[in-house]
């Protein structure tokens, strides 16, 4: 990594500042934008693991610890996928 990226990251955890148009122009970033969440992690929500068939969902729940009577499959997303939910 960049020192003067690494600099920036330090500086902007605490508050939110403005990045220098140079790093902006070096990473291909818009110059109109706060590119914040780029440099800092702050991704996507968490969601519920789905699975496309009922043997990679109970391959998967079995992995994690699931015994066949402690979970049930749930249909979502339209019926095109399933979902471990503990009971």
């Amino acid at each position: 990594m960049d020192l003067l990226v690494f600099l920036l990251i330090i500086e902007n955890f605490k508050k939110m500042v403005k990045i220098h148009t140079r790093i902006k122009r070096r990473y291909g970033l818009s110059a109109t934008q706060r590119h914040y969440p780029y440099f800092h992690g702050i991704g996507k929500k968490h969601r519920p693991k789905t699975f496309n068939t009922e043997e990679s969902a109970n391959a998967w729940a079995l992995k994690q610890g699931f015994k066949p009577g402690q979970y049930n499959l749930k249909n979502v997303k339209r019926n095109k996928k399933l979902q471990v939910v503990a009971l």
